[in-house]
């Protein structure tokens, strides 16, 4: 029987495909509904190293749905995007004397883990800080010995909000901390020692977002810009957006943030996006988040016109996911000059912007925070979106990559 484990309210079969793929040539989905729903996504795909990069000559690598490393050079597979408050799912393999660990907040090449970022240890039993404690900060506790014996899966659970860390330990609470000088941002590292070490399942959920559309009225837009459009809350409480051009600006501004939505497009390769860090008062001034899920007849890998998920005409998605006439979700992080999109809690993007800086995004990098906005592309225009959620990010450090 296979093992059940809890996440968020979330039921999941550790190790097995939830639910099947819909479309012939699309990756499986390793979340659930529900676990989409309440807003995780992978970090890890399953199949490729998207969205992670290595420090150092080790052979890290994907076989069989899980990320292995066996020999090489000491170092880390960093992710390429930085979080704040979240909820992390990983599971690990070790063999016997391995020492490895799961890095939290931590810059691209940390430097010491009771300062600049969280080690969340896997050790043998003897090591000072053994398998589920957090180097140089506090010992787990009651641990099993994980890294004796016959290699087998375990799972970690982490709540990483503000100030507190808080680890489970295939299910069991091993460490709750509250850091008197908090680390608050940074990337997930895997780290490879000492020891052959693999990981699978790698999940995360932001944590601390919050509503910005009430599904009553358009309280907090600037409807000034719509033009064309129209904007209207629906009895089921979605924004529903139609006819174009014509945008609805959010007047919060937000520079590094995480916005969590779902998105229903209610026609045939209709085109529309999410903008952000936009010049306020601009008609769609700023960094755009494609909605077009269509693809050419080499299937999703080839969309037409960037694809959901995309940066539009700065980096294609590399995968359609969405479909229309059906409910996805989009992740948006934006930190610093780098930003990634998730749909349907898969990575489609991830890019860097390296241009010069300026204050007008169109022409160059703009890190200053600007306004969201939703747009009305043109008179076949017929969207709905509802849960709309964003979490600004702490300041960032200084960045070593």
């Amino acid at each position: 029987m296979a093992k059940v484990s809890m996440v968020t309210n979330c039921f999941l079969v550790a190790g097995s495909l939830l639910v099947p793929s819909a479309v012939v040539g699309q990756p499986p989905n390793l979340l659930s509904p529900a676990q989409l729903s309440a807003g995780w996504i992978e970090l890890f795909d399953g199949q490729s190293l998207f969205g992670w990069q290595p420090t150092s000559e080790a052979n890290w690598k994907v076989v069989d749905g899980t990320i292995r490393v066996t020999e090489g050079e000491p170092g880390f597979l960093m992710t390429t995007t930085e979080f704040a408050n979240y909820e992390l799912h990983v599971e690990f393999q070790a063999t016997a004397g391995t020492n490895s660990g799961i890095f939290l907040r931590t810059p691209f090449v940390p430097t010491d883990p009771q300062q600049d970022c969280y080690e969340l240890n896997i050790a043998p039993p003897d090591n000072p800080f053994p398998t589920g404690s957090l180097v140089g900060r506090v010992l787990g506790d009651s641990v099993p010995k994980v890294t004796s014996g016959e290699p087998r899966w375990h799972e970690f659970l982490v709540r990483a909000e503000g100030p507190r860390i808080v680890v489970h330990l295939d299910g069991r609470p091993v460490v709750d901390y509250d850091d008197p000088h908090p680390v608050l941002r940074g990337r997930i590292g895997l780290q490879f020692r000492e020891g052959a070490i693999a990981f699978r399942n790698v999940w995360l959920r932001p944590l601390g977002l919050e509503s910005i559309f009430n599904g009553r009225d358009l309280s907090g837009w600037d409807t000034n810009r719509t033009e064309k459009s129209r904007f209207e809350v629906t009895k089921a409480g979605e924004l529903h957006v139609t006819d174009g051009p014509g945008q609805l600006e959010f007047e919060g501004t937000y520079g590094d943030f995480v916005l969590q939505l779902e998105c229903f497009v209610a026609g045939d390769g209709l085109n529309s996006g999410i903008f952000f860090r936009c010049i306020p008062g601009d008609m769609m001034n700023g960094y755009e988040s494609q909605i077009h899920n269509g693809f050419r007849d080499g299937g999703p890998t080839q969309p037409v016109d960037c694809g959901t998920g995309g940066i539009f005409r700065r980096q294609n998605a590399r995968r359609v996911i969405a479909r229309d006439h059906a409910w996805f979700t989009k992740t948006i992080i934006a930190d610093g000059h780098h930003m990634a999109v998730w749909v349907d809690g898969y990575p489609v993007s991830d890019w860097t912007d390296t241009r010069p800086p300026h204050a007008n995004p169109r022409k160059g990098r703009r890190k200053k925070a600007g306004t969201l906005a939703i747009q009305g592309h043109d008179p076949t225009t017929d969207l709905r979106f509802r849960d709309l959620r964003i979490g600004e990010l702490p300041p960032a450090r200084s960045r070593s990559k």
